[in-house]
């Protein structure tokens, strides 16, 4: 492995990443709890009378609160909404406004798979946006899920740490008033002050049709076929080429922030007019752990203990650093086949060296890599690069991310909360081998809430593997591969992995968009959302019910360096022997095939 860049500018970048991410946890984090536990802050003079405004034309009261039951009803309640009015907008876009491309409406099964996508912040795309979704799709449709999505997580994690606080009472909130602050006070102004600063870099904002622009010399493109002989794109003659415009920079700045990650490009953040400049880009990777990052000191505050969110979130660095670090060195080894071949990999002042298929040359490795490490780790999915190009090992990065069920970081909110299901198994599991009720934040965790944990901790991972292995037994499946072999099961595992993780990243050479996928990889998201919803607020519930138990000499401290080594071994172990059977069959044979 080839770890020369920590020695250049590559190092540099890479630390300075890191030194501002942490930088950001506490005021941004601080501000959060702030919201969250109904404090004043410098934006209620502006918004406290909007937000009212709001509750009564809704007509929710914000101070009642709710029971688990009713809190999971509101959130299957409101997806449920939102899927159908996303359905409804693809499938009619022809008919509603800002379409001056003229598009027609989506298909009934890719409709049903983006909606599914992005109800459930997963944003996986099988389609090309800017080729295939109207700017009012793109507006009402995807971006305000976007938002809403976002939003959705960060209030099941608020009510998860009600239910630790709280000492018996049936009531973890309501959602309604935690979803509307999170976005009014939290998403809505990081997202502007995102936006404008992306529009001055360069990404377009604009609501003007495509450009035309006449080549110099027509283009013949010659009829491609997949592996198994199926025509992908027929031939054609080439004389004008469309520049995709449209209203971007408020879509990326949201993408990023609510680790969504769906791009308004079919290139996603590789395009030019959505990714510009170096500085965009590391704002955009900044922004993809930005407010996961900080919500680990968020729940430190309005747990009472900020050593409990320092903890959660040193956990998550120690895995996140060296991960990233490997998958950069990876791609800095470059490929062993060109290596035998005589072809000089190696860095220097005239090349970046090593693997750079399928990455931007402003960007180069490092930055590419970074942001898959980055984008994986978050359910973001969002990319700078395509994934698909990474060396075996570069790739087996940021599968083992989604592997580890979205945690170090994760998605806004749904990263923290997966991380405290961990944190209860972590401390189980410590229970056990002192002879100890196990206990946290002054809670005792039993039966009740270990079951729970253990669906959310197996839900996405039956539903990725589950997936898998249909997908690679029926023709439907198998038939939209473009490289076969280990490469193309890797293809597949990757698909049902980040769609089950809700992170919506893909390995580019499967075709995706089919009935069998759109419907396959949707029902998937669905799956790995919400069966992991419901059992977070039930545990929330059930602990909300209980009283605290005091700290004793048998009580085992969660702050110290010693639970941090448990929490990162049960995370790395439950990912790992979950998936190396399948990771053997993917990318570690292609890399050893590669070394034959």
């Amino acid at each position: 492995m080839n770890f020369d860049f920590l020695m250049g500018n590559g190092g540099i970048q890479f630390t300075i990443y890191i030194i501002v991410l942490l930088a950001c946890v506490r005021p941004l984090g601080g501000f959060m709890a702030r919201v969250y536990l109904g404090e004043h802050t410098f934006l209620h003079p502006l918004l406290a009378p909007l937000e009212r405004l709001l509750y009564r034309l809704a007509g929710v009261d914000p101070e009642q609160e709710m029971d688990w039951k009713q809190y999971a009803a509101a959130v299957l309640f409101f997806g449920l909404g939102g899927f159908v009015l996303l359905y409804a907008i693809l499938r009619l876009q022809e008919f509603l406004p800002f379409n001056p491309q003229h598009f027609a409406g989506v298909s009934a099964d890719l409709a049903f798979n983006t909606a599914a996508s992005f109800i459930t912040n997963t944003d996986w795309q099988s389609y090309g946006g800017e080729a295939t979704l109207s700017y009012f799709s793109q507006m009402t449709g995807l971006a305000v899920q976007n938002f809403i999505s976002a939003a959705t997580g960060m209030a099941i994690l608020v009510a998860l740490i009600r239910g630790f606080t709280r000492k018996k009472t049936p009531l973890i909130g309501n959602f309604w008033a935690d979803m509307l602050r999170g976005n009014l006070y939290i998403l809505l102004p990081l997202s502007l002050i995102f936006a404008v600063v992306f529009g001055s870099q360069g990404v377009v904002q604009t609501l003007k049709p495509s450009a035309g622009a006449t080549l110099m010399e027509s283009m013949s493109v010659p009829e491609q076929k997949y592996a198994q002989g199926n025509i992908a794109q027929q031939a054609q003659t080439v004389t004008e080429q469309s520049i995709a415009l449209g209203p971007v920079a408020s879509q990326v700045a949201i993408k990023q922030l609510g680790t969504n990650g769906g791009g308004f490009f079919n290139a996603n953040s590789a395009h030019p007019f959505e990714n510009p400049t170096p500085l965009s880009n590391f704002l955009e990777m900044l922004a993809i752990l930005l407010i996961p990052a900080a919500l680990t000191y968020t729940f430190g505050r309005m747990a009472g203990d900020t050593r409990q969110g320092w903890t959660v979130l040193a956990a998550m660095t120690i895995i996140f650093i060296p991960l990233a670090l490997a998958c950069i060195g990876f791609e800095q080894n470059g490929n062993p086949r060109l290596a035998s071949l005589g072809i000089d990999q190696t860095m220097s002042p005239m090349q970046p060296g090593g693997n750079m298929e399928g990455k931007e040359t402003r960007f180069g490795i490092v930055n590419s890599a970074l942001w898959a490490s980055a984008t994986t780790a978050a359910s973001n999915g969002s990319v700078n690069s395509m994934h698909d190009s990474f060396t075996p090992l570069g790739a087996l990065v940021p599968m083992l991310f989604m592997k580890f069920g979205e945690v170090i970081y994760g998605g806004v909110g749904s990263g923290l909360y997966g991380m405290l299901i961990f944190v209860i198994v972590a401390v189980f599991i410590s229970g056990l081998m002192v002879g100890r009720t196990p206990e946290y934040l002054g809670k005792k965790i039993q039966a009740f809430e270990v079951k729970m944990a253990s669906i959310v901790v197996l839900a996405p991972h039956i539903a990725a593997l589950l997936g898998t292995a249909v997908a690679v037994s029926v023709p439907a499946g198998v038939a939209s591969i473009a490289n076969p072999g280990a490469h193309g099961f890797a293809e597949i595992l990757y698909a049902f992995s980040s769609a089950a993780n809700n992170n919506g990243s893909a390995f580019a050479g499967l075709n995706a968009n089919t009935p069998f996928y759109n419907t396959a990889l949707g029902l998937a998201m669905l799956f790995g959302r919400y069966w992991v919803i419901v059992p977070v607020l039930a545990i929330a519930g059930s602990l909300a019910g209980r009283n605290t138990v005091p700290v004793s000499a048998g009580t085992l401290p969660t702050h110290t360096p010693l639970f941090i080594i448990v929490l990162v071994s049960v995370v790395v172990m439950v990912g790992v022997l979950t998936f190396v059977p399948a990771l053997a069959l993917g990318p570690i044979a292609e890399y050893f095939n590669l070394m034959l």
